[in-house]
């Protein structure tokens, strides 16, 4: 693989799309915390880099910079954002606060032809953008010149055409920067010279080679749940070193219905995978009695895992690698790529690593994807449909779709109820036009008539949300029939449940997992 870009994240909500956008023009693309970008600069071999935005300001004491050899190594590079303004104050221009700031959408005048404008942009014409800063630039270094304004950002884009550096003051990565997605184009196929023929073919044969060179002849075991991206792992770790793969499924009793034997009957039968089946549902169950709080539901069931998988781990002669499906959006969410604080949301996940008495590495070889690209690579595998457009359920399953206590006819109840929601979103041809649907018992009774009887019931809540990469969703707006139809189905063949109602609201960038 030789053309790559490395972005350096300064700790914007949005870095995670600009990968997105690179990727979707044909070229491989990594993020890296501005703090650790001096010491993979060399062994990555960037064609370009880009510099993300951040919440900081570059005038105040020690704010992030760019390390010093991006703007040495001969290579071109785009600043968005504080990374513009990083860029400027580090090559002998000057950023101050402002009083006119600028958040969402704006307009800019094109000022100058240029290469990052070509075949979209023209000079003289009004752009619409989208703006998030307090400062501005006041002076930019020799060298640069403006090819773009508007009424409070003199220098929302600059360049300097002999370095091959670029800075814009909004964000192209967004879709409300109007082809935007065309201007990072032109950056890393026109302006850094990829060729833009990175496909999900070539990443599975480098992953292939990566987890060959990391394992080498030592043991692996994956946990294994069913999912998208456990089924995903699997199957590249099979394909890439065989028998020396054992999959551990951990039945926790907190799946959705049919589910464990489906998962079993696929990678024994189908795949012929090593497979450990370990239904331990009582345990968890056990463990999660009376408890409500959801983050010390969640921590239970992680902590379990570990226990089991370490285990069976023993069984098996002791295994050296532990492997996860993680991806980017487990890690966006729960690390903070400045070093500020930092809110650890997928506590489910061991994105931060493992116990020391597990005395195992981790092999995360999904870590920088997203769940669409995910996807297309289960489909590269050769995974079944099924599996690959099943929409995501996350590691504590029905534990988190029960708000409240856990218990084995709660979960009975909520099964019966998710079947039917299901059925009727296929049966209306709505399944792959949705990203994640399912039911939630809430933790309310309420009293209601059913024929000559008073009830008194659980209310069950649907949810439906649109999205491509997990990091932001939408509601599905469902037709008024349809809902009725769920819900009558629901109300007369799942007894407990005597309401059902449906969520609307949406999860905009940097708020918690869609649960």
């Amino acid at each position: 693989m030789t053309d790559r870009i490395l972005i350096i994240d300064f700790g914007s909500q949005v870095t995670q799309l600009i990968a997105r956008r690179v990727r979707e023009s044909g070229v491989y693309s990594e993020i890296i915390p501005f703090n650790k970008a001096s010491e993979i600069l060399e062994e990555f071999n960037p064609k370009g880099i880009i510099l993300s935005g951040g919440p900081n300001s570059v005038y105040d004491m020690d704010t992030p910079r760019a390390p010093g050899a991006v703007f040495t190594m001969g290579v071109p590079v785009l600043g968005i954002c504080y990374g513009e303004q990083t860029m400027c104050e580090q090559m002998g221009g000057r950023v101050e606060t402002s009083d006119e700031r600028e958040f969402g959408r704006a307009y800019i005048d094109i000022q100058d032809e240029s290469p990052l404008f070509e075949g979209f942009w023209d000079k003289g014409t009004k752009q619409q953008v989208w703006m998030s800063h307090g400062d501005k630039i006041d002076s930019i270094p020799e060298g640069f010149k403006v090819i773009a304004a508007s009424g409070n950002a003199p220098y929302a884009a600059i360049a300097n055409e002999e370095k091959q550096f670029y800075g814009v003051q909004f964000h192209p990565e967004v879709v409300h920067t109007l082809d935007g997605a065309k201007l990072l184009s032109n950056f890393v196929q026109n302006i850094v010279g990829c060729s833009g023929d990175w496909t999900m073919a070539s990443f599975k044969e480098t992953a292939i080679e990566s987890i060959r060179k990391q394992v080498g002849a030592g043991k692996v075991i994956c946990g294994l749940s069913g999912g998208v991206d456990s089924s995903v792992v699997a199957v590249l770790l099979h394909e890439a070193i065989g028998d020396q793969l054992t999959c551990v499924f951990v039945d926790h009793g907190l799946m959705r219905a049919n589910e464990a034997n489906e998962v079993v009957k696929l990678f024994r039968e189908h795949y012929h995978i090593n497979l450990i089946h370990n239904d331990a549902a009582d345990l968890f169950l056990g463990e999660l009695s009376g408890v409500d709080d959801p983050e010390k539901k969640r921590k239970i069931i992680g902590s379990l895992f570990i226990d089991v998988f370490d285990a069976e781990a023993k069984k098996i002669g002791g295994a050296d690698f532990l492997a996860q499906g993680t991806l980017y959006p487990d890690v966006i969410e729960s690390v903070s790529f400045t070093g500020g604080p930092s809110v650890t949301i997928k506590s489910h996940h061991n994105v931060g690593g493992l116990p020391d008495r597990m005395n195992m590495d981790l092999v995360e070889p999904l870590r920088e994807l997203f769940k669409d690209e995910v996807r297309a690579l289960g489909r590269e595998l050769g995974l079944p449909a099924a599996f690959i457009e099943r929409h995501p359920f996350p590691g504590p399953g029905l534990a988190i779709r029960i708000p409240g206590a856990v218990t084995r006819e709660k979960c009975d109840i909520l099964r019966k109820a998710d079947v039917i929601y299901l059925d009727e979103i296929k049966k209306a041809g709505l399944y792959n036009e949705i990203w994640q649907a399912f039911t939630v018992l809430l933790p309310v009774k309420t009293v209601g008539v059913m024929g000559d009887a008073r009830t008194y019931e659980y209310v069950c809540g649907l949810r439906a949300v649109t999205s491509t990469d997990g990091m932001t969703a939408d509601y599905y707006p469902y037709e008024h029939d349809f809902l009725g139809r769920v819900s009558t189905r629901i109300i007369n063949e799942v007894r407990g449940i005597n309401r059902v109602v449906y969520d609307i609201t949406s999860k905009p960038p940097g708020t918690i997992e869609w649960e």
